[in-house]
């Protein structure tokens, strides 16, 4: 049975739903303020952790998925995108290649934006080739955040001069 979460952001209100085979998603909600419901225990571990990844105190989650009904080659993916270490980036074509099939870029770019599970499995973690920002279910903004968070050296905002 599935069991469902809340965790306050920056970002905004995180959804989580999960059951005791693990986190089955974690989703930005239409709340602008997170619901005051207890969390379930099955949950607490997970909202523990994206704190902890909030406020920089994390860089690598332990948690269990559930990716039951998921097309066997999102899942393959999403099992790649848990391996990017934290403040790194990797690319469409990298993660098409580790899975044998060079030419599935579009495909890799599918399974990213079918992840259910945000922060955690970490799609935002993917660019393009070039390096060039790209495709984020919740904007290149919020993309942009995540990868500041891991790594502000490389992707803060530049501050104006004048």
């Amino acid at each position: 049975m599935l069991q469902k979460a809340y965790y306050q952001s920056t970002f905004g209100c995180f959804e989580i739903m999960g059951s005791p085979k693990g986190i089955r998603s974690v989703r930005l909600s239409d709340h602008e303020e997170c619901p005051d419901v207890p969390i379930p225990e099955i949950l607490q571990d997970c909202v523990q952790q994206l704190d902890e990844y909030f406020n920089r105190k994390r860089q690598n989650f332990d948690l269990k998925f559930d990716w039951s009904g998921a097309p066997p080659f999102h899942v393959a993916v999403w099992g790649e995108l848990v391996k990017i270490p934290y403040g790194r980036t990797t690319s469409y074509g990298w993660i098409a290649e580790k899975l044998g099939d060079p030419k599935s870029v579009r495909a890799v770019g599918q399974a990213n934006k079918n992840n259910r599970i945000a922060i955690i499995v970490p799609c935002h973690r993917v660019i393009a080739k070039s390096g060039e920002l790209q495709g984020y279910f919740y904007g290149l903004d919020m993309k942009r955040k995540l990868l500041e968070i891991e790594n502000p050296m490389s992707f803060g905002e530049q501050g104006s001069l004048f």
